[in-house]
Parts: C-alpha cells; sequence; structure tokens
C-alpha cells in the first residue's frame, strides 16, 4: 500500500557533535575533531504529518552540508507514532539524500524492520520525501503489514 502526505518541521535544534573539540564555544555547534571542506552538524528535529500520514516524529539528524552553496548530504533516523490510512501506532525509518544545490539524489529511504507497534507491527516498506518548488514538503510510505 502506499500512504502520502504531507508534513512541516515544527522544531529544528543543532546540537553538539561528539568528538568535538570541548575548548570551542559549544553554542555555535561545534563539528567533528576532523575538518574538512564542508562542515558535518548534528541536530534533532519535530515533525508533524497531515494527509493519508497523520501524526508525528522525532528525528536524529546528521549532515555534510555547504549551506553558501546548498551542497551536502544528510542521514536521518526517525521515530513516528500516529497513523498510516487509519492504522495507528509507531514505527521507525531511515533516510537520506545529497544535493547539488539544484537536486536530490542518491536517496535512500526505509521502514526500519521490526520496529512497528500496535497496528503498524509487523510494518515494512521503502518510502520518499520531496521538496515542491513552493517549499511543500511530502512524504509517502510504500509498505506492507505482516498478517
Amino acid at each position: 500500500m502506499r500512504a502520502s502526505g504531507t508534513f512541516t518541521v515544527a522544531d529544528f535544534t543543532p546540537a553538539p557533535v561528539p568528538g568535538a573539540d570541548p575548548a570551542s564555544d559549544a553554542a555555535a555547534a561545534p563539528g567533528p575533531e576532523i575538518e574538512t571542506a564542508v562542515p558535518v552538524g548534528l541536530a534533532t528535529m519535530r515533525k508533524e504529518f497531515e494527509g493519508e500520514v497523520v501524526g508525528r516524529s522525532a528525528t536524529l539528524f546528521t549532515a555534510a552540508f555547504d549551506q553558501a552553496k546548498g551542497v551536502g548530504t544528510y542521514v536521518a533516523m526517525e521515530s513516528f507514532e500516529g497513523t498510516l490510512h487509519g492504522r495507528s501506532g509507531a514505527f521507525n525509518f531511515a533516510h537520506s539524500a545529497t544535493t547539488t544545490g539544484e537536486d536530490r539524489q542518491s536517496e535512500f529511504f526505509v521502514v526500519v524492520p521490526g520496529s512497528g507497534t500496535d497496528e503498524l507491527a509487523g510494518i515494512t516498506g521503502s518510502g520518499g520525501i520531496a521538496v515542491d518548488p513552493d517549499g511543500t514538503h511530502r512524504v509517502w510510505f510504500d509498505y506492507e503489514l505482516a498478517r
């Protein structure tokens, strides 16, 4: 089955990166001890979902991203709680993508096997994320539930 919806980011909070220099300014969310041409960052996020996907998620978000050029890659692990097509529960999903500033490529999206609860127990599958030109964030899950 496919469940699709839209989401908004309710909170994005940068966090210190493990291994960072403890003498640096913690308010600046310092990067790892190895410096590269594209800075690495860590953040937590909260999202709110509407449509056939209704609920909320808590996300651990990591990225190597050049803000000025809009170039980089992110990796995220989300814990979702809500409903897909009216079936309620919680599960984890992971996703990543790369951008060269004008596109998304090398996308990865997977529902974590064995992570589903309640009516979403046994969920498996994949999905995707897209951002419309007007900034609307879309998500979809192509999923199956164990019988």
